[in-house]
């Protein structure tokens, strides 16, 4: 089976590199939206680095490949959804009605891919989520939910592994009040009834509009639990609590398990400094990590663009305009429905390996058109720590190092 889809994969490969050619750019280009937040309350940061991963691809694929379906160059129409269900159905009825784009990638709130899925399935054009993780989003298996990122329950295998692996008994869930933080509390739950786990748990549940966490904090300082796990998909939120729990005295004494990779973007130590250091947080991208020929491209060129290493988001972002791209090619259309079935048919290539977006018979599988990136365990244990100084805890496979504590 697995030789099979490495078959398949070359020959898309082949097919793809077959179809580049140097037809005139005045040709009428396909158009992609990304549709991410750049606004508060939306992760905003999140977006911009998604943005600047899609333009780097919107350039690989008119001048290394040469543009798709004859040389017809690739147009990216950014719109800002917000971090709102609203704004981002809004958004999606644009892209689609009046700019006229193939496919749409970039989400980041599950909230709202959760908000737009149905009004894809029924307008027929694609989407990719970039950064969100709700298992629901795909375990629906509609034909146009697509996705390149981990689920929730890879996150929440991830840190059960972790707790027993560190021996770690009380566990204090801090999480929002969305379909992102709801929905790996309830994973968390489910997961350890199944293998038995008896760890005490308990959950704080906080309104994402909230600025002063200080009554949420105290309360979980006071039952004193062997780790916190923060589940918030906001930056800003992120920043508040860290430096409001090193106010109380909860952080960094408690060892803290931050939920995704915000802590890799530059502007996390210009917002906690000393208050985040022994911070440990799930990752999808170190620099040490091998990259394929399209990532060490993307790393090449982000550095040189803007003077510092990429992290996952552009990474992602990048990939998935180029999965577009090599889709488009196989399918020899623009029409949304044979992109659709070219990225069930093919195997593509990414930034870190292959991608494929099977679909498995059993109901509601989340793993439905999605292709899950590496997943690891980092700590940082020195203020002003470079990503790829930081230590790899765990899978064990992938440690480069022991915890750290304060």
């Amino acid at each position: 089976m697995k030789m099979f889809r490495w078959l398949r994969f070359l020959l898309g490969s082949i097919l793809v590199l077959g179809l580049i050619s140097l037809v005139s750019w005045a040709q009428e280009p396909v158009k992609i939206g990304v549709l991410t937040p750049l606004s508060p309350p939306g992760a905003y940061l999140s977006g911009q680095l998604i943005v600047r991963g899609a333009e780097l691809a919107r350039d690989y694929v008119n001048e290394v490949m040469g543009g798709v379906l004859g040389g017809r160059p690739i147009e990216l129409v950014i719109e800002d959804d917000a971090g709102t269900p609203e704004k981002a159905l809004a958004g999606y009825r644009k892209l689609v009605i009046q700019d006229g784009v193939v496919a749409i990638l970039g989400q980041v709130h599950s909230s709202n891919a959760m908000a737009i899925k149905d009004l894809a399935e029924e307008m027929g054009v694609p989407w990719f989520g970039t950064k969100c993780s709700s298992a629901a989003i795909t375990a629906a298996h509609l034909h146009t939910t697509f996705r390149t990122h981990a689920i929730d329950v890879d996150r929440a295998i991830a840190w059960l592994d972790f707790i027993q692996y560190m021996g770690y008994e009380k566990i204090a869930l801090f999480a929002e009040n969305t379909d992102y933080g709801i929905g790996l509390i309830e994973w968390t739950e489910t997961l350890m009834a199944k293998r038995h786990m008896n760890n005490p748990l308990k959950t704080v549940i906080f309104d994402r509009a909230t600025v002063d966490f200080t009554p949420q904090l105290l309360e979980i300082k006071a039952w004193a639990p062997d780790l916190v796990i923060q589940i918030t998909g906001s930056e800003q939120t992120a920043y508040l609590t860290i430096n409001q729990g090193a106010d109380i005295g909860l952080f960094p004494g408690t060892p803290h398990l931050y939920s995704c990779d915000h802590p890799t973007r530059s502007a996390y130590w210009d917002n906690v400094r000393e208050n985040g250091n022994y911070l440990m947080y799930i990752a999808y991208y170190h620099p040490g990590m091998p990259l394929t020929w399209l990532g060490e491209w993307l790393k090449a060129k982000y550095i040189e663009n803007y003077e510092e290493t990429p992290i996952y988001d552009s990474f992602n972002s990048f990939s998935q305009v180029v999965l577009i791209a090599q889709a488009l090619n196989l399918a020899g259309s623009d029409d949304p429905s044979g992109l659709v079935t070219s990225l069930e048919s093919w195997a593509f290539l990414t930034w870190s390996g292959v991608a494929q977006f099977e679909e498995p018979a059993a109901p509601n599988d989340p793993k439905w058109h999605n292709a899950s990136p590496p997943l690891m365990i980092i700590q940082y244990t020195v203020v002003d720590q470079a990503v790829e100084d930081a230590v790899i805890l765990f899978p064990t496979d992938k440690q480069t190092g022991t915890y750290t504590a304060p």
